[in-house]
C-alpha cells in the first residue's frame, strides 16, 4: 500500500510539472477594504489591526488611503495581511494597462478586478457592452502576460435583456483574456439568480463578494441601492449559504466579505460567525 501511495503521489506532482499547473489554493474568505472606507479616513493604522483581530488575513484593495505605499505596505505586513487583489479603473485599463500591472505587483498581487463600465446616465445597452468586451479582452492579455488575472465585477445593469439572453450573457460568452467576480448582492439586485448564473457559467468566475440583502429590498438594473440594505450575511434574502457550497465546489480561491453600511464594524465580526457555521 505505502509502494501504490508513494507511486500516486509522484503521478499527481508530475502532472502538475509537466502541465505548469498549480493546485487550488484552500478557499479564503477576505474583505473587500472599500468596506472601511470611512474608518480608513480616520485611522488607517488602526483600521488595518481591526481587520487582522477579526481574523482575516486575504484583502482586496489597491489604495494606500493618502499614506506613503511604502508605509502601507509596513502596515500590512505587520498585521499579516495580504493583499492579493486591487481595484483598477475602466478608464486605467482602457489607456494604460502597464500602470494596473505595475501597481498590482507592487501590491504582490494575483488578481485584478474592475467594479464599473461607464456609461451616461442611466444608459447601458450593447454598443457599450461589446466596447467593454473590446477594452477588458485587450487589458486582460496584458495583465495575463504579467502574471494576472483581470476579472470584471458586474454591477446589475449589465443583466438588461439581449436576444434571448442578457447582456451579461453576450460578456460571458466573448470574454477570451478576463474573467468575473460575482458580487452576489448586486446580481440578486437585478432581479437574477446568482446560484443558477454561477452554476451556468462555473469557469467564468474566480473571485466573489459575499454581501447580504436585507429582505424586501427593491430590486432594479441600475447598479444602484442604499447602501443600508447591505445586512450581516446570512440574515438577508441571498442564498450566501448555498453560494459558498457551489463556490467551494468549483474552486473559487477567495470570497470577500463586503459590507457598504454603516453597521459595518458591527456587521462584518457576525458576517464571519456565521460563514464559520458553514
Amino acid at each position: 500500500m505505502k509502494r501504490v501511495f508513494a507511486s500516486s503521489s509522484w503521478v499527481v506532482i508530475l502532472f502538475f510539472s509537466l502541465f505548469n499547473v498549480a493546485p487550488i489554493e484552500a478557499q479564503e474568505i477576505g474583505l473587500q477594504l472599500y468596506s472601511l472606507r470611512k474608518q480608513f479616513k480616520k485611522d488607517v493604522p488602526g483600521t488595518l489591526k481591526l481587520i487582522s483581530d477579526w481574523g482575516i488575513r486575504s484583502v482586496e484593495g489597491g489604495d494606500s488611503y493618502g499614506m506613503p505605499v511604502d508605509d502601507f505596505k509596513d502596515l500590512l505586513k505587520k498585521n499579516n495581511l495580504k493583499v492579493v487583489s486591487i481595484g483598477a479603473s475602466f478608464e486605467e485599463l482602457r489607456d494604460n494597462p502597464k500602470v494596473v500591472v505595475d501597481r498590482a505587483k507592487t501590491y504582490g498581487a494575483t488578481y485584478v478586478m474592475c467594479a464599473w463600465i461607464p456609461h451616461s446616465g442611466n444608459k447601458f445597452g450593447i454598443e457599450e457592452t461589446k466596447n467593454a468586451v473590446t477594452v477588458f479582452n485587450a487589458a486582460g492579455k496584458v495583465l495575463m502576460a504579467n502574471g494576472l488575472q483581470l476579472a470584471y465585477h458586474a454591477h446589475g445593469y449589465e443583466f438588461r435583456p439581449y436576444k434571448a439572453g442578457t447582456l451579461f450573457d453576450y460578456m460571458a460568452e466573448n470574454a477570451v483574456d478576463f474573467k468575473f467576480e460575482m458580487d452576489v448582492y448586486w446580481v440578486q439586485h437585478a432581479g437574477e439568480d446568482p446560484l443558477k448564473l454561477l452554476k451556468k457559467y462555473p469557469e467564468k468566475f474566480v473571485l466573489m463578494h459575499l454581501k447580504d440583502m436585507a429582505k424586501g429590498t427593491r430590486k432594479d438594473d441600475t447598479g444602484s441601492a442604499d447602501v443600508e440594505s447591505n445586512v450581516v450575511l446570512g440574515t438577508g434574502e441571498v442564498d450566501i449559504a448555498a453560494l459558498v457550497a457551489e463556490a467551494k465546489k468549483i474552486g473559487l480561491p477567495y470570497l470577500f466579505i463586503e459590507d457598504e453600511s454603516s453597521r459595518v464594524v458591527d456587521q462584518i465580526p457576525q458576517s464571519l460567525k456565521y460563514l464559520k457555521s458553514l
